[in-house]
């Protein structure tokens, strides 16, 4: 198993930076909850929602705070235990999501939806990025959709569209913010909906 971009592209100590970052906004009343509320409009109330990426869980917990059952995962067992401690409530797993087997974890349940923020499809490990997206799919209902966001610089936009294809999904909608300003074939970030086929 190739090991991700997170711990190979980032430096000793990345994670807890990481941590301590988000702890910092959070304290000084930043509005972190963005991609959430993005998600929470477009699901019904009480969805099961797939946090993949979730780091120290800031999207999650503002989904289970709207009253939805998220389960939450990351590779980093360290950003796994920030989340646990500064979030209980939703279901914070270690797992690769190259690999990604949540059944094998107690939670088989189909999802509604799955978000993928803060850039986590260029952390994964090179060559994975398809996998990464057809195992996420794997894990949800037939017509459930997927919201991915990252920097277009950190992965290249046309290599995402057939990795999504590969994957199974159709691209449904793609703006160039989490507020969905209109997308435009320059913007620095992408947030897309994947749609998988009904039953």
């Amino acid at each position: 198993m190739t090991t991700p971009r997170w711990f190979t592209d980032t430096d000793e100590g990345h994670s807890q930076w990481y941590i301590d970052r988000f702890r910092g906004l959070a304290a000084d009343g930043t509005d972190l909850g963005g991609e959430a509320r993005l998600i929470d409009a477009m699901v019904p109330r009480g969805s099961r929602i797939l946090d993949a990426g979730c780091g120290p869980g800031r999207v999650g917990a503002v989904l289970h705070a709207c009253g939805h059952d998220v389960v939450g995962v990351d590779v980093d067992p360290e950003l796994i235990s920030a989340a646990e401690q500064d979030h209980p409530g939703p279901t914070w797993l270690v797992a690769d999501l190259s690999d990604l087997n949540l059944a094998a974890q107690g939670q088989g349940e189909p999802f509604d939806a799955a978000v993928i923020a803060g850039n986590v499809l260029a952390f994964v490990a090179p060559g994975t990025e398809q996998q990464v997206l057809a195992q996420i799919a794997q894990h949800l209902r037939p017509d459930a959709f997927a919201v991915a966001g990252f920097h277009t610089d950190r992965y290249e936009m046309d290599a995402f569209d057939r990795h999504l294809l590969g994957a199974g999904f159709t691209l449904e909608h793609r703006f160039a913010t989490w507020d969905l300003r209109p997308w435009r074939a320059d913007a620095e970030f992408a947030v897309s909906v994947l749609r998988l086929p009904p039953a």
